[in-house]
């Protein structure tokens, strides 16, 4: 009789036991799946990246122009480095607008 309530008291410590456990690995889980979406909301999207280095790019445009634009001295240059000057800041304009949008 001894042996049989230990044995008894044996299967229900493993039942609990595996419902503890359940509950653990339940966790587990809901961790894993709540880093896994972090993860994914932080990681950038190509399409961002690439506007990255387009915006980066008419910054180095933008410099370059207005660089040209001081050094140059025949009124004809002067007048070209000014539409460059212009387009690559209407440029930049625009892909801020479209990076702030798609960053939405």
């Amino acid at each position: 009789m001894h042996k049989m309530a230990f044995s008894r008291y044996t299967t229900s410590i493993n039942i609990w036991e595996m419902k503890h456990m359940f509950d653990i690995m339940k966790a587990v889980r809901e961790t894993a799946a709540a880093r896994s979406a972090v993860t994914r909301a932080r990681r950038p999207r190509p399409e961002l990246i690439r506007l990255r280095v387009e915006i980066e790019r008419t910054k180095c445009a933008i410099e370059a122009a207005r660089n040209h634009f001081e050094q140059a001295v025949d009124p004809t240059l002067i007048d070209c480095y000014i539409y460059e000057l212009n387009a690559a800041q209407l440029r930049y304009q625009f892909l801020l607008r479209k990076f702030k949008s798609q960053e939405d």
